[in-house]
């Protein structure tokens, strides 16, 4: 009986996970090093939180860009479990107009799964840290 109990607790908890939307632009600068910023805001149960983004990256990159991001965040039971830093490899360049497509998961099991297009010139082959912060 006891492990029927917990099997459900289980199953509970996963069920009660949802998803919501975010979209943010990032400012970014690098050369060699490289620093990220910017704001969005993250739709969930109906309701919207502005948050902020930001992050540091290091390995061969160069240039000046900004991207537009949106998507879904998904395995989050309130909004604050999309805070967190975020890890992804990134390899991409961009010249004028560019397309991405990135999936990254934080330390509280928050997924992101995003589209975004970058303006500017940003060439990149490194291992990249994004923090999301609810403002």
């Amino acid at each position: 009986v006891a492990a029927i109990a917990t099997a459900s607790i289980s199953f509970a908890s996963a069920a009660h996970a949802d998803s919501g939307t975010i979209r943010f632009a990032v400012y970014k600068a690098a050369f060699f090093v490289g620093g990220s910023g910017g704001e969005g805001t993250l739709t969930f149960h109906g309701r919207r939180y502005p948050i902020s983004v930001g992050g540091v990256s290091g390995g061969l990159a160069f240039g000046v860009s900004k991207t537009y991001f949106r998507g879904t965040v998904r395995h989050i039971k309130r909004a604050r479990d999309v805070t967190g830093v975020y890890g992804a490899a990134g390899g991409g360049g961009a010249l004028g107009k560019g397309a991405q497509v990135i999936v990254m998961t934080n330390d509280k099991g928050a997924q992101l799964e995003l589209t975004g297009r970058q303006v500017g010139l940003q060439v990149n082959a490194d291992l990249s840290g994004m923090s999301i912060s609810l403002r």
